[in-house]
């Protein structure tokens, strides 16, 4: 698959889907990008997620909290990362792709000391690159496969 643009979303687009976008930007190969977006974005993105990824090496140059009205590319793959657990409403993007949900509880509304923040953002990042790892280690002809990428959704923590 020469190309591919994935799509992760999330309400907000200022924590887990911009983890999402970023990870997958730093470990995809050429050609391949992902973008993120929110059904109601909160217009900033989280500072403790953008920390994150800068202690990881993960660039954020560009990155910004957006709109699924706004997106410069049509996705061929929507992957959203709401955290159904938290009573969270996923939104549904409605055009016609291929789409899997990968749920992530949202680090963001924990409350605690600042080690048990800084250790559910953590937890966060683990979850999704390890999803994303799993996704970029499948064959060719599954990546497009929706069990797959279901299925993907279960590895890590459960939500």
């Amino acid at each position: 698959m020469q190309t591919m643009n994935l799509l992760f979303l999330c309400t907000g687009n200022s924590c887990r889907s911009v983890l999402s976008e970023a990870i997958f930007n730093h470990l995809a190969p050429a050609g391949w990008k992902a973008i993120s977006a929110g059904s109601q974005p909160a217009g900033q993105l989280h500072p403790r997620a953008v920390a994150l990824l800068q202690r990881k090496g993960i660039s954020t140059d560009g990155y910004y909290s957006k709109s699924w009205d706004d997106l410069p590319v049509s996705p061929e793959v929507v992957i959203t990362v709401c955290g159904s657990a938290a009573g969270e409403t996923c939104p549904a993007y409605l055009g016609p792709v291929l789409r899997a949900h990968w749920g992530v509880e949202d680090p963001s509304h924990v409350v605690g000391t600042e080690e048990e923040i800084a250790a559910a953002f953590e937890r966060a990042y683990q979850i999704i690159r390890t999803r994303i790892e799993a996704f970029l280690a499948l064959p060719a002809d599954r990546m497009l496969d929706k069990q797959a990428l279901e299925h993907i959704g279960t590895l890590g923590a459960a939500c």
